[in-house]
């Protein structure tokens, strides 16, 4: 077990997303999660039901005692909530873990259509968090409100993209899942040009917290040393596999297998092509 991955993010009751998909994440690719919850969900596969948000002074406080104790390679943040708990997560990175890369997972709305992220926090996320990640995983849906565009094909994908690296943020991993087609398209856009990676569909309806757990499994490849283009890699196939072996649990968006490549975070690094 190498690289350890302190993740800010929301409880799913459920399991198949939040903490929970992170933690599961993080473990498969063979590294150590450690958490500091941002809110409680009453969620399953059928939507949100309900979601308390943590104190901020509490939050704060489980972010300095891990860092302070056991320190991080690698920060994940993906619900947040609202403006004062953006504030309290980006002041408390400034202090206890400013040169770790932050992997920003932008959770906006929930598979279901439950909102995450109150509508005046965003102007919050742009300023105090999005200048401080690595990378950045929205969705389209997501990159839409950060970029202020409309994104319905891959090469507005493009320039969305563009869009938001011009809001300061180094790499984004803009994914394309929202995009109707047989094939999926996610485009890892950095200053030095963009790298698609695509992949046939998975027909099915067992995809809830496919984001948490792209996006932690990419923030444990970063804490073990990888290069960002290979830990993406290596994050879209364990994804995919966990969405092919997934378990079929619940009525509605159901969770994915997370256990399915466990071997396969031990083994890698492995070579991966330029064009994903």
């Amino acid at each position: 077990m190498r690289g350890r991955v302190l993740i800010v993010a929301g409880s799913d009751s459920g399991g198949g997303a939040g903490i929970q998909a992170d933690i599961k994440a993080v473990t498969a690719m063979a590294g150590f999660a450690m958490t500091a919850i941002t809110a409680l969900t009453a969620q399953n596969t059928l939507g949100v039901h309900g979601v308390h948000l943590v104190p901020p002074d509490f939050l704060r406080q489980q972010i300095e005692v891990v860092l302070t104790d056991l320190g991080a390679d690698a920060i994940k943040t993906g619900m947040l909530g609202d403006a004062t708990t953006i504030e309290t997560v980006a002041a408390a990175l400034e202090r206890w873990a400013p040169e770790a890369p932050l992997v920003l997972d932008p959770v906006m709305v929930a598979k279901g259509g439950h909102k995450l992220l109150a509508d005046e926090a965003v102007a919050t996320l742009r300023r105090r968090l999005l200048p401080k990640a690595r990378v950045i995983t929205p969705n389209l849906p997501e990159a839409e409100v950060l970029a202020g565009m409309p994104i319905g094909s891959v090469t507005e994908m493009q320039l969305a993209a563009e869009a938001l690296l011009a809001l300061g943020v180094p790499a984004v991993l803009l994914k394309g899942g929202h995009l109707p087609g047989d094939e999926v398209v996610d485009l890892l856009a950095t200053p030095d040009g963009v790298t698609r990676f695509a992949a046939p569909r998975i027909a099915t309806r067992h995809t809830h917290g496919t984001g948490c757990t792209l996006a932690s499994a990419l923030a444990a490849g970063l804490a073990q040393g990888m290069s960002l283009h290979d830990a993406v890699a290596r994050a879209r196939l364990y994804v995919r596999a966990a969405i092919a072996a997934a378990p079929g649990f619940g009525g509605g968006h159901g969770p994915l297998d997370h256990a399915v490549t466990v071997e396969v975070g031990r083994i890698w690094p492995q070579p991966a092509g330029k064009d994903g």
